[in-house]
């Protein structure tokens, strides 16, 4: 790969720092801007000793003006107890971000890859969820914030797409897990692994029959940059690991993985949330031949030893 200069957004993230990382590695030059209300300085400290990656502490919802050759667009909360947390800053960082970040790209005329989410489909009459579905989504809903942020992201990118001939890539991330995330983040995995090692009680919300996909971090980030560097395609495309499992199957991975004597409660379903969640990833294989490999058990033995360092316990 010829070397570029690469803009992250959100890149001290969980996806963004495990990106910028692989991203380093390979030589190319790395921005990683984040403005870290999610992202944190301890999961891109290990890169600084590299001369090819530099810092920029700032809010995507500011315009800025930079010289890069490609940017990934990752700024943006993920996990529920975040993007809930602000529900107006959420929208317009899926907003604004996307606007200033696309203007950027049409300046400078750099290729700007949008990280947009599987939650675009809602809460889906479709299983498994292709592309060409256009999603079951409460839009005044407590995850409409979310949701309908990235669904107008979406829609920017392919207005500036044909509108001003700007060179887009747009990805659908489904459930992604492993090392770096946040242990109070709220999402399920990393939920369950916490209340594992501290010997708590595993928390299921509704009866545990609702499904999710797995894909871990590594998986996703190979398949962002095949994305990136292909000229081909411009999206969307599902990015996802299309093995199923539900809820409760999860628990109990994470009670034998972890060895814990915890057991399980279960509490009442949020409103909104999805019972099913699977992708169709044909695109992907036929496009960039990618497919995940690395298998949930073995992903989360991974994200395990991770959580026990750095709750140490």
């Amino acid at each position: 790969m010829n070397k570029k200069r690469i803009l992250v957004t959100g890149g001290a993230g969980f996806v963004g720092s495990h990106l910028c990382e692989r991203l380093v590695k390979e030589g190319q030059t790395v921005i990683c801007l984040d403005n870290y209300f999610t992202g944190r300085k301890e999961n891109i400290n290990h890169l600084r000793e590299y001369h090819n990656f530099e810092t920029i502490r700032h809010d995507v919802t500011e315009p800025i003006r930079l010289e890069v050759d490609q940017i990934y667009n990752l700024a943006c909360p993920a996990s529920p107890v975040h993007y809930q947390y602000n529900a107006i800053k959420t929208v317009k960082t899926s907003v604004m971000g996307a606007i200033n970040m696309l203007g950027l790209a049409k300046r400078v005329g750099a290729r700007i890859l949008q990280a947009s989410t599987s939650e675009v489909y809602g809460d889906p009459h479709e299983h498994p969820q292709r592309e060409e579905y256009w999603g079951h989504v409460n839009p005044i809903g407590e995850r409409s914030c979310y949701d309908e942020g990235k669904r107008v992201a979406e829609t920017l990118f392919f207005d500036y797409h044909r509108q001003n001939k700007v060179d887009i890539r747009v990805i659908r991330i489904f459930n992604t897990y492993g090392p770096r995330m946040m242990p109070d983040d709220g999402r399920v995995v990393s939920n369950f692994i916490v209340q594992a090692l501290r010997g708590e009680d595993i928390t299921i919300y509704g009866d545990g029959s609702q499904t999710r996909s797995f894909c871990y971090v590594d998986d996703l980030v190979e398949g962002m940059i095949r994305m990136m560097n292909q000229d081909s395609f411009i999206g969307p495309v599902n990015l996802g690991n299309p093995g199923e499992f539900t809820i409760k199957e999860l628990a109990e991975k994470v009670i034998a993985a972890t060895g814990t004597k915890s057991g399980i409660i279960y509490k009442p379903l949020p409103s909104d949330d999805p019972k099913q969640r699977r992708p169709d990833i044909t695109k992907a294989k036929t496009h960039l031949g990618w497919e995940p490999g690395i298998a949930l058990d073995d992903g989360l033995r991974s994200t395990i030893d991770y959580f026990r360092k750095s709750l140490g316990v």
